[in-house]
């Protein structure tokens, strides 16, 4: 049977697999079906527009269905559980959606309460789907969304990637541990852009302003692309104070250029969010691959600690490891596990 209008509701915070599953079959027996997301400043996880658009971009293909969102003002999910805000809410939907209502689509486990059946019937049919068919909720979601990964969507995943930058001077093997740990955990990394710029260059000392620009902006754009194909975890090599680092390293801290970069670095410094930072010390030998700088290579405990007091200077907490590459490589797997909650084993 194929129903005119239809609706489906519910807050989404966050959206899994389960509600695409919902979205899907009753979006096949109506004509229109209407998602109502259900929102509420300050009380839940995901905003409003966050979960917009994660729905928009699930059902794109899916040409009947409509996205409608409903706020309501109850301050807590128990104060939402009562009769007055159901009732307004039901009431808020029929207004929005301006048309009977067909039907209305929900979960089995609101089977038997009549909650339903007392806001829509007689003038709509209700239908239940069975929970147990794509067996989590947005509740244990919310509690760790890693040890449910499989049940988040892919157009969700970037929000709930877990971000591990890798800090620390030149040739203290940065690109290698994001790379070994990338591995080990299957996932993605992001490459230190300055080291394209810099061997482009043909060395630290030929690079200009611009070509620091490329590595502050290139940065952010590579870890926001690379998140939304990872798995769980992102490691990423380089930040933007690092980069700010080698602009007074490179430039002349009082020329109109430097102060516009120092100003770039900071600003997307502020808006990069690490769920871990680890800093490396200059524990490993170093290597000169034609781009390093020798004054660097002369003292790197002294600029390894003017890296340092960067972070500290603009409130990043750090963890250091040292030791060789075995050791770095171990600790960070067991800080990751302790810190995140985040193993290289499945279960």
């Amino acid at each position: 049977m194929k129903y005119k209008v239809g609706m489906y509701g519910g807050s989404f915070d966050p959206l899994h697999i389960g509600h695409i599953h919902d979205i899907i079959k009753a979006s096949s027996i109506c004509e229109e079906l209407y998602v109502i997301i259900s929102w509420c400043d300050g009380r839940e996880s995901t905003s409003k527009e966050l979960r917009y658009r994660w729905i928009l971009n699930s059902t794109r293909h899916l040409p009947n269905v409509k996205i409608i969102l409903i706020e309501d003002k109850a301050v807590s999910k128990e104060e939402y559980n009562t009769n007055y805000y159901w009732e307004k809410g039901a009431k808020d939907i029929k207004n929005a959606i301006g048309k009977p209502i067909d039907v209305v689509f929900c979960g089995d486990d609101y089977y038997g309460t009549n909650r339903f059946e007392s806001l829509y019937c007689p003038e709509s049919k209700v239908i239940y789907f069975e929970r147990k068919e794509v067996p989590i909720s947005s509740t244990e979601i919310r509690e760790w969304a890693s040890n449910h990964w499989d049940y988040i969507p892919n157009v969700c995943k970037s929000y709930y990637t877990r971000k591990v930058l890798v800090v620390g001077g030149e040739s203290t093997g940065k690109s290698t541990l994001v790379q070994n740990l990338a591995l080990a955990y299957n996932t993605n990394f992001v490459s230190e852009v300055g080291r394209d710029t810099c061997a482009y260059a043909g060395g630290e000392k030929y690079m200009t302003v611009d070509d620091l620009y490329e590595n502050l902006l290139k940065q952010r754009i590579n870890v926001d692309e690379a998140a939304k194909s990872s798995n769980r975890i992102l490691f990423v090599d380089t930040d933007a104070l690092t980069t700010k680092f080698y602009v007074n390293f490179l430039l002349d801290e009082t020329s109109p250029h430097a102060k516009l970069c120092n100003e770039l670095a900071l600003a997307i410094h502020n808006i990069n969010k690490w769920d871990l930072v680890l800093f490396l010390e200059p524990t490993v030998d170093f290597v000169q691959d034609g781009t390093r700088s020798e004054e660097i290579a002369s003292d790197r405990e002294k600029y390894s600690n003017q890296i340092k007091a960067l972070l500290q200077e603009n409130g990043v907490r750090y963890i250091c490891l040292d030791g060789d590459y075995l050791d770095r490589f171990v600790k960070a797997k067991s800080i990751i596990k302790n810190q995140l909650n985040i193993d290289t084993t499945w279960q």
